[in-house]
């Protein structure tokens, strides 16, 4: 016997991806410049939140506090997706209030991955003092592989073809000091790849947490965790191991970071 579908689920799927998507299968106006604004971060409010960290582990190592980073980024990212999902179950809390919410949900997801992301390239070394550029290494780390091939294709440009340390590499493509002359060519396939990839990704994810009958709970949680996971894991093989030794501008007695020298003199997010 066939398995009747559920109408409900079906309406709430339908719902969910016309609020994203046109008649013609395309992001609406507005969907992408939402993505890509929610991985924008300055680099004053991730070195604020390392020393936060570090306030509360004074005797942490960089390993650590890398682990401590994780924790707190798998955690965030899953309570956001399972809290999200369960509002299908609120009386009066309708489809189209719950796919808001789910938008808000991917976000947030984006926001918490551009957070964890730079603090791991910090602890590395790598100073991302230019949002555009620190917003163009959480992408390519969320697209994994394609995204990292990219990024060495340009750490390759950055090192004269020299096969030299990757983090190192990593670390000349995004540091002040030296411009790319290709960066923005590179930055531009992987913001492409970057929101095509996402939008079916996290469309997957949006139509899961808007789902009733407290499915989207499970879905939106179980989604969450798994591109985390998938994030932390493109993060570790970008950057390898951790280093000994935490860089000396994150250390507990080092001066605060002045808001005002950000590269190009481009602000970001202001979050």
């Amino acid at each position: 016997m066939a398995k009747r579908s559920n109408p409900a689920v079906r309406i709430a799927q339908e719902t969910a991806h016309n609020a994203v998507f046109d008649a013609d299968g395309k992001p609406k106006p507005g969907v992408h410049n939402m993505l890509l604004k929610a991985v924008e971060i300055q680099r004053p409010l991730v070195l604020a939140y390392i020393r936060r960290l570090q306030k509360k582990h004074p005797k942490a190592t960089a390993a650590q506090l890398a682990a401590i980073l994780e924790r707190d980024y798998i955690r965030a990212v899953t309570g956001g997706g399972a809290v999200v999902g369960a509002t299908a179950v609120v009386p009066g809390v309708g489809t189209i209030a719950s796919l808001g919410l789910s938008a808000a949900a991917t976000v947030g997801f984006l926001e918490a991955t551009a957070l964890y992301a730079t603090s791991l390239a910090e602890l590395h070394g790598i100073r991302l003092t230019n949002p555009e550029k620190a917003s163009t290494m959480v992408m390519a780390i969320m697209l994994g592989e394609e995204g990292t091939s990219l990024l060495s294709t340009l750490s390759s440009q950055a090192a004269g073809g020299a096969g030299i340390n990757t983090t190192k590499t990593l670390g000349s493509v995004f540091s002040k000091a030296m411009p790319i002359s290709g960066f923005g060519a590179v930055r531009n396939k992987i913001q492409k790849a970057f929101l095509k990839n996402l939008l079916k990704r996290q469309g997957t994810a949006l139509l899961g947490r808007a789902l009733p009958f407290g499915i989207g709970a499970v879905v939106g949680g179980a989604g969450n965790l798994m591109m985390g996971r998938a994030v932390v894991s493109n993060a570790k093989e970008a950057f390898g191991p951790m280093p000994d030794t935490i860089p000396g501008e994150l250390t507990l007695n080092a001066a605060a970071p002045d808001n005002h020298t950000l590269e190009g003199n481009t602000l970001g997010s202001q979050r």
